[in-house]
């Protein structure tokens, strides 16, 4: 696709006007209306404003600058490079103090990066295998011999992951995530699935994540983290999730297994 025709994609998916986005990033609509077209190329710095105004991903914001015939301005740097030394301390940090709630940090094709030791909790009873590294997210919670056979709305969690996974395809061309989505979309239902699963009444104000655990239904709330302002396409697929507890019963739980475990 030519630039001119990423850049108005962006644009419309914005609801924005050529005007209005010329105003903001201090050009001309004439001229906009030119790169559209393909009448005009845009200069690197105007390409770089009008990415931003328009809330456009970092590796998205780079797919532009090569479709205008510029050299990527994001890099991605792999998380062990030496130099996420100080970036890596920082997210394990995070995730042990989030503790006795589970919390881990995720990469844009939701790889487990970091985790902390109350996510032990959610994955009791996976199979070894799921728990090969590198783990991820996205095949311990929905494949049938992962966390899908405890989930007490699995019908409403599977959706509710399957839809944020077609949000971000529809803003990110990423091969490797639109591969991972085919495989979880394909998954079957965990044998003994129920014809009616509970509505989530437990927290109403949210989806809950409801997980047997030990002869009980525990109920979590899922919150998610993202850096602002990254200038790293690695760094901008980051998210640390973090679940906490929607009732009473599952915070004694969590506070219960913590302080077995830390004696």
């Amino acid at each position: 696709m030519t630039v001119g025709s990423l850049l108005r994609g962006w644009r419309q998916r914005a609801g924005i006007s050529q005007l209005e986005l010329a105003l903001r990033a201090d050009s001309s609509a004439r001229h906009l209306s030119f790169v559209e077209t393909g009448r005009a190329r845009p200069g690197r710095d105007l390409l770089l404003r009008l990415a931003g105004h328009l809330d456009v991903p970092v590796r998205e914001r780079n797919a532009l600058l090569l479709a205008a015939g510029y050299a990527p301005h994001y890099p991605q740097t792999p998380l062990d490079d030496p130099a996420m030394d100080g970036l890596r301390d920082g997210l394990e940090r995070m995730v042990a103090g989030h503790e006795p709630h589970p919390a881990v940090v995720l990469d844009g094709t939701y790889t487990v990066v970091a985790a902390n030791r109350a996510v032990s909790l959610l994955l009791d009873g996976v199979d070894p295998q799921l728990l090969t590294p590198p783990l991820n997210a996205m095949r311990l919670t929905l494949h049938p011999r992962g966390m899908a056979p405890r989930i007490r709305n699995h019908r409403q969690w599977r959706g509710h992951l399957l839809s944020q996974m077609e949000r971000q395809l529809a803003l990110v061309r990423h091969p490797p995530l639109a591969a991972l989505y085919e495989e979880v979309a394909g998954y079957p239902p965990p044998p003994g699935l129920p014809r009616d699963e509970p509505a989530g009444e437990r927290a109403a104000f949210a989806l809950p994540l409801l997980l047997d655990h030990d002869g009980r239904t525990l109920s979590f709330l899922s919150t998610v983290a993202t850096f602002n302002t990254p200038a790293d396409v690695t760094v901008s697929e980051l998210a640390v999730e973090t679940f906490l507890p929607a009732d009473r019963a599952t915070a004694d739980v969590l506070h219960a297994r913590a302080a077995e475990r830390d004696g």
